[in-house]
């Protein structure tokens, strides 16, 4: 397979016809190898127009999707990154590129592990990949992003109150097939901005927090 080509298809069809026009980002894509951070059963699909199963019922974004929640992101050199999701590693080593040091959680051992490695073996030592439930924030650190991989039917206040001035949220909020891409920032002690980016549909985290539902 000839992933060089592969790789330009992608960015060429996918990611750029979806609004990812930023080359901070595109470069990106060209750069951090998105195959090595696949199944190895799935690696002909590694640029495919879809999720690839990384098994437990878990599976990777869709290129265009990780491409542009990074762009949305808007990430700096020395930011620090919180990610509830870590999958297969690849969205991890994304941000990683990009920001000064991410803390990614996984609920599921196998795949923490299995991403640690990766991420290892590409050289992102700036990745710490800790196993845990994280659908309703982590831990007592602050930071200046968080991005939730999988989809929540409401965001869980603790995210916004993990967030440093000027922070944000890329989160996906709703239940299918009604799902909407937010990004939340913080603008002052107790106040924020929510904007809808786009519509689209993902598996919800593990233990996202549900809405009350009255019952008659």
């Amino acid at each position: 397979m000839d992933f060089e080509q592969a790789r330009f298809n992608m960015v060429e069809q996918q990611i750029r016809p979806w609004d990812v026009l930023d080359p901070i980002v595109l470069d990106l894509l060209f750069t951090v190898r998105r195959e090595e951070f696949v199944p190895v059963a799935h690696r002909a699909l590694a640029f495919a127009d879809l999720e690839i199963p990384l098994g437990d019922g878990e599976a990777m974004w869709a290129p265009k999707l990780e491409a542009r929640a990074l762009q949305e992101l808007q990430l700096r050199p020395g930011e620090s990154v919180l990610e509830i999701g870590t999958g297969s590693g690849y969205f991890s080593a994304l941000l990683a590129s990009l920001a000064g040091r991410v803390t990614s959680v996984e609920i599921r051992e196998r795949l923490a592990l299995e991403a640690a490695a990766r991420l290892a073996r590409s050289g992102f030592d700036n990745v710490e990949v800790v196993t845990g439930d994280g659908a309703r924030g982590w831990g007592k650190a602050t930071y200046d992003a968080i991005v939730l991989t999988g989809s929540t039917p409401v965001l869980h206040d603790a995210f916004l109150g993990q967030l440093n001035p000027g922070g944000r949220v890329f989160a996906i909020v709703g239940d299918a097939p009604a799902m909407t891409a937010r990004m939340h920032r913080w603008t002052a002690p107790g106040s924020r901005t929510v904007v809808s980016l786009f519509e689209t549909v993902v598996k919800p985290l593990a233990n996202a927090p549900a809405p009350v539902r009255f019952e008659f």
